[in-house]
């Protein structure tokens, strides 16, 4: 017991040894370090799933959740450590806004996956239909690939045949006109053989002719035609029946599917939001318990701590700099004075040399004046 109360409170990122002095806090951050440590569980879970649709490997997918779950929960445990109880409310809400959209951002990042989790047996269903979906676009790309070929063929057969049974109508007509003129039923009324029974029986065996050359030319076509109607059928069913059929139900699809079903079904949609939100609130719950709690005894002897190292570490840097300072001034003061004596000591050897070379002027003008 003992064990995991000493690592409930490293979860929550506090100095054990100054919590030793005010152990009325031990309870607050005893429930702040197991709210991250479960998140970070949860984080673990939510990743193992999502990864396990991607690969199918149970394996992969509890090294990578592991992970992921020690990530979060690291990321947690320093978001609650970091934030550090201010006097006023306003410099806390200013410190905690940043750390509070973080973990909104994580709070939906781990739901997500754990969403597809407890809704499986829906999506799985409604995946199916998505995976119909699918496939019933791809055969009719693959027909509409073929279509206008296909429907050219067939409005030529159409226009072909349309010929065979206009003239089939007309030699119909024809020969009808020729009976009736015949046997008294039509044309003339008078039942004979006479000339008009042979005009119109010529015409009707004009139309056969014509019926017959229309035969000749148009059936070879339109038997061409139907056959090449039926290739192209049958080449659109070989390309449908060997379309890849790959596994539809990976991590996306399984999150389009979700969405879906939200829009459908409002209780579906309400439930998800709800999902959603209990893990906001989840993530966020140890920032606001810091945010909204007043300062305890903890808060002041971190900030004490704190502020003893502060002020230790300013005054050595200060110590530090005036040491620096006065190392500076002694050199440029040594060096000035340095200087100063050495441009007197180079005055005097100057003045040194011109006295002697007056000396020297003197002394040899003298001489001169002597000799005349």
């Amino acid at each position: 017991m003992n064990d995991l109360k000493q690592f409930f409170l490293f979860c929550a990122g506090i100095d054990q040894q100054i919590l030793k002095q005010c152990p009325s806090d031990e309870n607050k951050y005893l429930g702040i370090g197991a709210t991250v440590f479960f998140t970070g569980v949860l984080a673990f879970f939510s990743s193992a799933y999502a990864l396990f649709t991607v690969f199918d490997s149970w394996l992969a997918a509890v090294l990578f959740g592991t992970v992921w779950g020690l990530m979060i929960f690291n990321l947690d445990r320093y978001i609650v450590s970091s934030m550090k109880s201010k006097r006023g409310f306003f410099g806390n809400l200013g410190m905690a806004l940043p750390r509070l959209a973080l973990a909104i951002l994580l709070a939906l990042v781990i739901s997500k996956p754990l969403e597809l989790k407890i809704f499986e047996k829906e999506i799985n269903s409604e995946v199916l239909i998505m995976e119909q979906e699918k496939y019933k676009e791809q055969e009719d790309r693959i027909q509409e690939r073929y279509a206008p070929q296909i429907a050219v063929y067939e409005a030529d057969v159409l226009r072909l045949q349309a010929e065979i049974d206009a003239k089939t109508s007309a030699r119909d007509a024809k020969a009808l006109a020729a009976l009736q003129e015949a046997d008294g039923s039509g044309g003339s009324e008078i039942r004979n053989m006479g000339p008009i029974y042979r005009a119109k029986k010529a015409d009707a065996d004009q139309a056969q002719q014509e019926l017959d050359q229309t035969l000749a030319l148009n059936q070879p076509l339109i038997v061409e035609k139907t056959t090449a109607i039926t290739t192209l059928q049958t080449q659109v069913a070989t390309d449908i029946s060997t379309l890849e059929r790959g596994a539809f139900g990976g991590l996306a699809a399984r999150t389009e599917a979700l969405a879906r079903l939200a829009q459908q079904s409002e209780a579906i949609h309400w439930a998800s939001l709800f999902v959603m939100l209990l893990f906001v609130a989840v993530e966020t719950a140890p920032i606001l318990v810091k945010l909204i709690s007043p300062r305890s005894p903890y808060d002041y002897l971190l900030a004490e701590h704190e502020q003893q190292f502060e002020l230790a570490a300013k005054e050595s840097m200060d110590v530090r700099k005036s040491e620096v300072l006065n190392r500076v001034r002694e050199k440029t003061e040594v060096g000035l004075h340095q200087t100063k004596s050495d441009i007197k000591l180079r005055k005097a050897e100057i003045d040194a040399e011109i006295q002697q070379q007056l000396d020297r002027l003197r002394n040899g003008g003298w001489k001169y004046e002597s000799n005349s």
